[in-house]
């Protein structure tokens, strides 16, 4: 059997997908790549020292700059060291919303097979400029599951030339949100802290995450 579903029989506890869809472009040279960094390594942090989020939280990396590259796959979260992004090439962001989607489907079908529960995946899309791929499959795929109420997407923008009506399209229903200067890891903070909120409540519950909290990190 293999070590990952191996996890699932072992620790049959609901599960929360969460994959991470990064810009590692070019544009994202310099402070913003290092924030990058400095944030994804806090947020698998801290869902490791939370008692009740380390049993339920399951993160997946993707990145896309010159590739698109799965850095992270969905696993226990304690194995999970997360490896130094770099930032250069171009922004193939549809390939890589399709790789997440991807990703996650296998995991619930692993999921399905040992009989674990989970909660509605989240995908988070991350970039500071617009695509330089067709984006028209993954914005499909991603609406339909959205609509289906099978996927919670968070479309965050960096920077100024950010094109919002294009993460608009990946998204029916929740507005993207542009970060604030210097406020990255704020944002991975308070996602981290959402995680563990949904991670001590029922499946198919409705959880309001802090929008408060939103605001000193976002601009709604």
């Amino acid at each position: 059997m293999e070590i990952r579903q191996q996890d699932l029989v072992e620790n049959p506890t609901p599960r929360v997908p969460i994959c991470l869809v990064l810009d590692t472009s070019r544009s994202m040279t310099g402070e913003p790549i290092k924030e990058l960094n400095e944030g994804v390594r806090q947020f698998i942090d801290d869902i490791k020292a939370d008692e009740v989020a380390s049993l339920a939280a399951e993160v997946a990396v993707v990145t896309f700059g010159q590739n698109v590259e799965r850095l992270l796959d969905f696993e226990k979260i304690d194995r999970q060291r997360v490896p130094q992004m770099t930032a250069y090439g171009r922004t193939p962001m549809g390939e890589a919303v399709d790789l997440a989607l991807d990703l996650l489907e296998t995991r619930k079908g692993e999921y399905a097979r040992a009989g674990v529960d989970y909660y509605q995946p989240w995908m988070v899309i991350m970039t500071d400029g617009a695509p330089t791929d067709d984006i028209s499959i993954a914005v499909t795929r991603t609406s339909e599951l959205v609509n289906q109420h099978r996927l919670s997407i968070f479309p965050i923008g960096i920077g100024p030339y950010v094109v919002i009506e294009i993460l608009q399209k990946f998204s029916p229903f929740r507005r993207p949100i542009r970060l604030k200067d210097g406020r990255l890891g704020q944002f991975f903070e308070w996602l981290s802290k959402s995680v563990a909120q949904v991670s001590r409540s029922t499946p198919g519950d409705t959880v309001e995450l802090d929008q408060e909290g939103i605001q000193g990190w976002g601009e709604l």
